[in-house]
């Protein structure tokens, strides 16, 4: 192997490595519902509001972060975004009302996720490869994240055991300082980002890009298929363990089922990334959000054990991330590179949206109603109409970018 080989083969394995401390320190998070909860005298809803708001301000905060990323560079975007990580997750620890745990948990953990996570780091991946090899990278950043909730809730758990919920954020905070040093492989993007887009699509202003595809009405169909994507998924991360917990299932059952999804979302992300790679991507999304609504229907209908809780956490697992590669793909595909950090961003800002809403609407109605039921019939059946929705999305390029293709 050469080193030019080598040392881009080091720099992909270090923005995996950061994506998975990403990913992994948010999807631990569930398991601090319950201590702090039982400590300050809360109901489900308190927390569940927190981590709502740190959906919602991480889907807000997507787009900026797409943009000045796309402005002034990934590894700008990184430092904010892991100082404000840190800073989240110490205020956490340290939050004795309401308040604060919405400060912590809430905008500035949901802020730092956004700037150090997919929105920002897999249109750099993109732009560090070749177009036909673009598809697998984005597969394999989605991995990536996946190998972060393998990794990191295990390890959260054990020290919320050994060291107590507001220690164990202390520890985490510093995990969320490591992504500093991973960030290194962006120091030279700039020259290869330029060398990425040097073509008639670089001449399109950020003004531009946003107008086209703010009329393109296929654009918003992916980010309606995306809301229903974060609806689920933020749902299933925070309320899964408490679930569990209700049907009578102990804590190990609550740990093996996330890694599980951690796990078997290490293969779907990269077949998926793979497939969309050779087949038609919004085909793909069709079949992925059918199966997430027949898996879901079949874990409520049949009697929970500990096997029916593991076989629907490898099949969730396995469509869980399996949405990232081709919905961002397609907007790659659509619209081209070079605002693409901004363009995904607002595609991901309707994923938190509906992260937001699955968080908050399962504390609520758990509060209201004693139950889950509703929000998994719910997630079932919005899936369901997601698939129909993707059928209809035009996935070729716009306009504009078959015209400059016709050209060339």
């Amino acid at each position: 192997m050469s080193q030019p080989v080598r040392l881009f083969s080091l720099a992909i394995a270090l923005v995996c490595i950061l994506l998975a401390l990403n990913f992994g320190l948010r999807s631990s998070m569930g398991f601090f519902m319950a201590p702090i909860s039982q400590e300050f005298g809360y109901g489900r809803e308190v927390f569940a509001f927190a981590l709502a708001l740190q959906n919602l301000y991480w889907g807000l905060f997507q787009p900026l972060a797409g943009a000045f990323s796309d402005r002034f560079g990934t590894l700008k975007t990184l430092f904010i975004g892991a100082a404000l990580y840190a800073l989240g997750l110490y205020v956490t620890a340290e939050a004795s009302t309401i308040f604060g745990l919405n400060i912590g948990a809430g905008v500035l953990m949901g802020m730092g996720i956004a700037a150090t996570g997919f929105g920002v780091v897999l249109p750099a991946m993109a732009r560090m490869v070749s177009p036909e090899k673009r598809s697998f990278a984005l597969g394999l950043g989605s991995a990536a994240g996946s190998a972060g909730q393998l990794l990191v809730i295990p390890v959260a758990q054990g020290f919320i055991s050994a060291y107590g919920w507001s220690n164990a954020l202390l520890l985490l905070a510093g995990g969320a300082l490591m992504m500093v040093l991973l960030s290194s492989p962006f120091r030279n993007e700039k020259q290869a980002k330029l060398a990425q887009t040097e073509s008639a699509e670089k001449t399109q202003t950020m003004t531009q890009a946003l107008k086209e595809a703010g009329v393109y009405s296929h654009y918003w169909l992916l980010v309606v298929g995306f809301f229903v994507c974060g609806f689920q998924l933020a749902f299933i991360t925070v309320h899964m363990p408490a679930f569990l917990s209700d049907e009578g299932f102990s804590s190990d059952v609550a740990v093996a089922s996330l890694s599980l999804i951690g796990l078997f979302n290490i293969f779907g992300c990269l077949l998926s990334g793979s497939w969309a790679g050779i087949y038609s991507k919004k085909k793909l999304l069709t079949i992925i959000y059918a199966l997430r609504a027949v898996a879901i229907a079949l874990f409520m209908v049949f009697p929970m054990t500990d096997w029916s809780v593991y076989l629907f956490s490898i099949v969730t697992g396995l469509l869980w991330l399996a949405t990232v590669p081709p919905t961002s793909g397609l907007v790659a595909q659509m619209f081209g590179l070079r605002y693409m950090g901004m363009l995904y961003g607002i595609v991901f800002l309707g994923h938190q949206l509906g992260s937001f809403s699955g968080v908050w609407l399962g504390g609520y109605l758990y509060d209201h109603t004693g139950s889950y039921d509703v929000v998994w019939w719910a997630a079932c059946i919005i899936a369901l109409i997601t698939a129909l929705i993707h059928i209809v999305i035009d996935e070729r390029p716009v306009v504009r970018l078959r015209a400059q293709m016709a050209t060339n």
